[in-house]
């Protein structure tokens, strides 16, 4: 039993003779001075707190040693604990900052879409916007417009060839987009 070492003297005595094995045992677990030291000094000053009610059934070197491995250990798993939190939150913020992006440069090519449409020579651009965005067939726009299917064939292809051309330089994003 610890009532052996109640006085402030056997205690400092204890405290002096242990302390540099049993921060040296920390350290086995830990890896890390101050931190073996912190144990350390938290199990004797826990010791030295509850003297009165603790029950030791083996030596005072036993209970200290295993009180200090028990330590080390619960600290490694808060460690652990921090690290894969903090782990969880880098991934959290990096898939936000790529999904802005995404988001921002979606935004961007559909600015320069529109832009681009818009800069369409007027029927070229009517006849594009009732087959892409009404869905209509050629020969429906041809009947709506009174004009040839012949001429819609040619206005849709010449459209088609001015936003590949005036959207080249987004056609890599889109495909990422797309994907």
């Amino acid at each position: 039993m610890i009532q052996e070492i109640i006085t402030k003297d056997k205690f400092e005595k204890l405290f002096r003779e242990e302390y540099p094995r049993l921060c040296a045992y920390a350290n086995t677990f830990l890896k890390d001075i101050e931190a073996s030291e912190d144990v350390v000094h938290d199990v004797l000053f826990k010791l030295w707190e509850n003297r009165e009610s603790v029950n030791i059934d083996t030596s005072i070197e036993a209970y200290l040693f295993r009180a200090i491995r028990n330590k080390c250990l619960n600290v490694i798993r808060h460690l652990q604990v921090k690290e894969d939190y903090k782990s969880h939150n880098q991934s959290v913020l990096e898939e936000e900052a790529i999904q802005s992006a995404d988001v921002m440069e979606a935004s961007e090519l559909n600015q320069k879409i529109h832009q681009a449409i818009n800069s369409l020579p007027d029927k070229r651009k009517e006849v594009f916007m009732m087959s892409r965005f009404e869905g209509l067939k050629y020969a429906e726009i041809a009947e709506k417009l009174s004009i040839s299917i012949k001429t819609v064939e040619n206005q849709m292809s010449s459209a088609l060839k001015y936003l590949k051309t005036e959207l080249s330089a987004f056609i890599s994003i889109l495909i990422f987009i797309l994907l």
